[in-house]
C-alpha cells in the first residue's frame, strides 16, 4: 500500500533520532522540517483526495468473543485443557520464508476474525498476497479490521475506500494526514502539525479468530519476508497460540476506539466499483504469477495437516503482553521501562539482539552495573556494512567502546552472513542482508519479542509493543538463534586493542576500520555524525 521508494525508518521518518529522555519531541523539529521540505521536489502534484470536513461519527466496537470451532479454536482448547487458562503455545518465527507462511496459514485458517494491524503496508509481491488472501477471508465470511499507519500512504485513497466499501472488511488510519491533496501539501502540514504527525505507530500485530496471533518485527512487505533483489531483513515474529490472542485483542481494541485512528470511511475518495474490479483482478494475477512467490501457497488453502504437525513443538508458557497507550492527548509510553524491567530479571545471562541501538549513558551504566553482578551480556546489531540507516550507525559508532568497557561482548551482523540462506527465499538474491529483529533471552527463562528498537525514538516517540514470555523451552529456542547469528560466520566481534582501539574480528579476518559496503555508505556515516553525540 506504500509507494516502495520508501523504505521502513525508525529514525525520525529517515532523519535523525532523539534522546532517551523526556524533552525528546522538541529535539527532532529540525530533522522532521528537513524531512518535510525533502519531499517537495520529489512528488509535488501527486493527488489522492482528503478528509471530510465533518467527521462521520463512529461508535466504539470490540473484538467479537474468541472462535469457538476451526482448527485454532481446537488447538487453544487442547492447550487450556492441558496447561491452564494463562497459558499459550508458542512457536518462533526464524527464516523469511516461516514469517510469510505461517502468517498465510492463520490467515486461510480464520473462521471468525481477523485484525491486523501494523506500520508499513508495502504494494510488492507479499503485501499484495496478504492482502488478497484477507480479501478472500472477508469474502467467505470473516470479519476483518485493519489498521495502517497513514505516514506513507500517499496516493492509495482509493484503494482504502474500495477495500472499506468490502462486506466484512473495516479500514482505519494511524495518525491520519488532514490534507491528502499532494506530498507537497503533506510537507506543510508536516511543518505545522510536525509534533502531532511525527508519532507514529510501529507496533506489528495479526490476530486470528481470537486464538492466534503473530507478534514481532516484520512489516508487511518483500525486505521482511525475503523476497527483495536488493536487501533483506533478518528478523523475528513470535506466534502464539491460546491465552495471549485474547491479551492482543485487548491491545488491538485500545487503539481501533483510540483518537489516534480514523475510519476510511471519513475519505472523500468515494468507493469505485469498477477500479475496485481492476484492483482485485491485478492482485489475483500478481500471486499466480510472481516469481519471487513460486514457493508459497498462491491459493487459500486448508492447513489443517501443517497445524497438526505443528501442535506437538509448540513451547507452553505465559506471557504479558506490554505496549504503549494511544491516549486522548499523548502516547502514554511504557514499553521502554518494560524492556529494562526485562533486562533487570537476568542474574546471569542476558541476550540482546536489536536492529537499531542508541544508548543513553543511563542505559550503558545500567549494563556495566549488571556485568559487574556477574551478568554475561551480549549484544547483537547492525554493522554499518548491514544496515539500512546510516543515521542510525553514526549516532550508535560513538558508544561502541562504551558498551564493551562496560563488560558487553558486542556482535555487528555482516552483510553477507551464512544465514542469508534463510533470509533470502528462492529465487530471490539480494544484495545484502540487514537485521531488523527486537528480541531478548534473559536467564534461558524469560523471552521478549517485539516492535521496540533500543533507540530514542522507539523509547519516547513511536507507539511500541512487544510479549513478554516465561518459557524455558522457548528461551533456549531464541538463545540458539541468537547465539548462531552472533558466529563468525554470521556476525563480528567487536573488540578493544591494548591501546583502547575498535576493531573487528569474524571467522574470515580482522579489520580496524568498521566494515562497510561501498565508499558513499562511509561517506554518508561520516556526515551524519556532525550533530553533537549528546543530541541523539
Amino acid at each position: 500500500m506504500y509507494r516502495q521508494k520508501f523504505q521502513e525508518c525508525d529514525m525520525a521518518t529517515c532523519g535523525t533520532a532523539t534522546r532517551f529522555s523526556a524533552n525528546a519531541r522538541g529535539k527532532v523539529k529540525t530533522a522532521v522540517l528537513l524531512f518535510a521540505l525533502s519531499l517537495l521536489p520529489t512528488i509535488a502534484g501527486c493527488s489522492s483526495g482528503g478528509l471530510k470536513k465533518d467527521a462521520v461519527e463512529i461508535l466504539p466496537s470490540y473484538a467479537p468473543p474468541p472462535a469457538e470451532t476451526g482448527i485454532l479454536a481446537d488447538m487453544a482448547a487442547e492447550i487450556t485443557a492441558e496447561h491452564g487458562e494463562d497459558h499459550s503455545g508458542f512457536h518462533l518465527l526464524d527464516g523469511s520464508a516461516e514469517g510469510l507462511t505461517w502468517r498465510l496459514a492463520l490467515i486461510d485458517s480464520a473462521v471468525s476474525s481477523i485484525d491486523v494491524q501494523t506500520y508499513l503496508w508495502y504494494p510488492d509481491n507479499s503485501g499484495r498476497l496478504m492482502l488478497e488472501r484477507v480479501v478472500h477471508a472477508a469474502q467467505r465470511g470473516v470479519k476483518v479490521r485493519l489498521i495502517v499507519d497513514d505516514l506513507l500512504l500517499q496516493g492509495h485513497d482509493q484503494l482504502m475506500a474500495n477495500l472499506q466499501a468490502q462486506p466484512n472488511i473495516d479500514f482505519r488510519l494511524f495518525n491520519p494526514w488532514n490534507d491528502r491533496e499532494s506530498l507537497a501539501a503533506r510537507a506543510g502540514e508536516m511543518i505545522a502539525q510536525m509534533e502531532r504527525l511525527n508519532t507514529r505507530m510501529h507496533d506489528k500485530l495479526l490476530i486470528v479468530d481470537g486464538r492466534a496471533v503473530v507478534i514481532g518485527g516484520r512489516n508487511i512487505g518483500d525486505h521482511y519476508f525475503g523476497l527483495s533483489s536488493a536487501y533483506n531483513f533478518h528478523d523475528t515474529d513470535l506466534m502464539g497460540i491460546g491465552h495471549i490472542a485474547l491479551q492482543s485483542n485487548d491491545m488491538f481494541d485500545r487503539f481501533w476506539n483510540s483518537q489516534w485512528v480514523l475510519s476510511a470511511l471519513n475519505l472523500t475518495t468515494e468507493p469505485n466499483e469498477e477500479i475496485a474490479q481492476k484492483q482485485w483482478q491485478n492482485l489475483l494475477k500478481n500471486s499466480q504469477t510472481a516469481p519471487e512467490l513460486a514457493g508459497f501457497a498462491r491459493k487459500p488453502k486448508n492447513w489443517e495437516g501443517e497445524l497438526a504437525e505443528l501442535r506437538p513443538a509448540l513451547r507452553i508458557g505465559s506471557s504479558t503482553l506490554v505496549y504503549d497507550e494511544a491516549g486522548d492527548e499523548k502516547i502514554e509510553q511504557k514499553v521502554l521501562s518494560s524492556m529494562f524491567n526485562f533486562f533487570q530479571l537476568a542474574e546471569k545471562e542476558l541476550l540482546i539482539m536489536n536492529a537499531y541501538v542508541i544508548p543513553a549513558q543511563e542505559g550503558v551504566d545500567f549494563l556495566a552495573k549488571k556485568s559487574s553482578n556477574g551478568v554475561e551480556i551480549s549484544i547483537l546489531t547492525n554493522s554499518l556494512a548491514s544496515h539500512d540507516v546510516p543515521a542510525v550507525n553514526s549516532h550508535y559508532e560513538p558508544w561502541r567502546d562504551d558498551f564493551i568497557k562496560a563488560g558487553v561482548d558486542l556482535f555487528e551482523l555482516r552483510a553477507d552472513p551464512a544465514i542469508k540462506s534463510i533470509v533470502d527465499v528462492p529465487p530471490v538474491d539480494s544484495v545484502f542482508t540487514g537485521l531488523h529483529s527486537k528480541s531478548a533471552v534473559a536467564d534461558r527463562r524469560y523471552v521478549f519479542v517485539g516492535s521496540m528498537n533500543l533507540d530514542p525514538r522507539s523509547a519516547n516517540i513511536n507507539t511500541e509493543m512487544g510479549a513478554i514470555v516465561d518459557s524455558p523451552e522457548l528461551a533456549e529456542d531464541l538463545a540458539q538463534v541468537i547465539k548462531r547469528n552472533m558466529q563468525g560466520e554470521n556476525a563480528w566481534q567487536v573488540k578493544l586493542n591494548d591501546d583502547g582501539k575498535v576493531f573487528w574480528v569474524n571467522s574470515d579476518e580482522s579489520v580496524t576500520r568498521q566494515p562497510a559496503r561501498d565508499g558513499m555508505q562511509r561517506v554518508m556515516n561520516t556526515l551524519l555524525k556532525l550533530g553533537p553525540r549528546d543530541q541523539y
